[in-house]
């Protein structure tokens, strides 16, 4: 296998001795779509933290590729209402060329709205709006919080499925964090559950029987996750592609496709 994008080795943060995240390993490669569950402070976005570099581990070891170029899209857009700021000088302030962020408002579906006030954007439109700028850098790796955060339920579908679409095209590996369990598990390839520690882990399709998924989010989210699966005939290996061979297999392919 190749060498991982990021890896995290016993990777501890403590706030007053309290640890937020707590002796989590975990590494993720080109190809995968890693999703992070787990109810309000598990230490999800301190862990999002910790692989950016803005959170310094209290003991551990956070590895990047050398040479990683990450694109964040992060879970609130955060502006001054009263500053005048279009859509056009929005992207220009990541620094990249004119074709480069108007190449990735198109691919993100929203190059119509280059001379539109940031400040009048929908839900959906400000989180591709964001995620255009983390394309821009041509990332290896994309580090998503709350990716549909404030975007309705139609647009939440097609959302995930871009970001499975623009990992494929990039080749790239993706870290999110989400709350939506039902469409997560249509679009990523692993979950893993985080209270503090890692609970559980593995493919959507076997993690809503896992006890401690159900422990963590009690019968009834379970259930209805579970029930949500449907069956293909394929399935996948563990960077998301098609193999052959019988269905029923471990690694069978239960997610919806959108």
């Amino acid at each position: 296998m190749s060498e991982p994008l990021v890896s995290l080795e016993n990777l501890t943060v403590a706030f007053d001795d309290r640890p937020a995240v707590d002796h989590v390993n975990l590494s993720v490669h080109r190809g995968d779509i890693i999703t992070i569950i787990g109810p309000n402070g598990a230490g999800k976005t301190t862990l999002i933290k910790a692989v950016l570099g803005i959170q310094k581990p209290t003991s551990g070891k956070v590895s990047l590729n050398r040479s990683l170029v990450i694109g964040y899209v992060p879970q609130h857009l955060t502006l001054e209402s009263t500053l005048p700021l279009s859509v056009e000088r929005f992207m220009q302030l990541s620094g990249r060329s004119a074709g480069e962020c108007e190449a990735a408002l198109d691919r993100t579906g929203v190059k119509h709205l280059l001379k539109a006030s940031v400040h009048h954007l929908s839900g959906g439109e400000k989180q591709r709006l964001l995620l255009a700028r983390a394309l821009a850098r041509k990332p290896d790796l994309l580090v998503l919080d709350e990716p549909a955060q404030g975007v309705d339920i139609n647009g939440q579908a097609s959302l995930y499925e871009l970001i499975r679409q623009l990992r494929d095209e990039l080749n790239c590996g993706v870290i999110m964090i989400s709350h939506d369990l039902h469409l997560v598990m249509a679009a990523t390839d692993k979950v893993i559950c985080l209270n503090q520690h890692i609970c559980c882990s593995g493919h959507p399709a076997d993690i809503s029987h896992d006890p401690a998924f159900i422990e963590t989010f009690g019968h009834q989210v379970a259930e209805s996750v579970a029930v949500y699966h449907h069956h293909h005939n394929h399935r996948h290996d563990l960077h998301g592609d098609v193999v052959s061979g019988t269905a029923g297999s471990h690694g069978e392919c239960d997610h919806a496709h959108h």
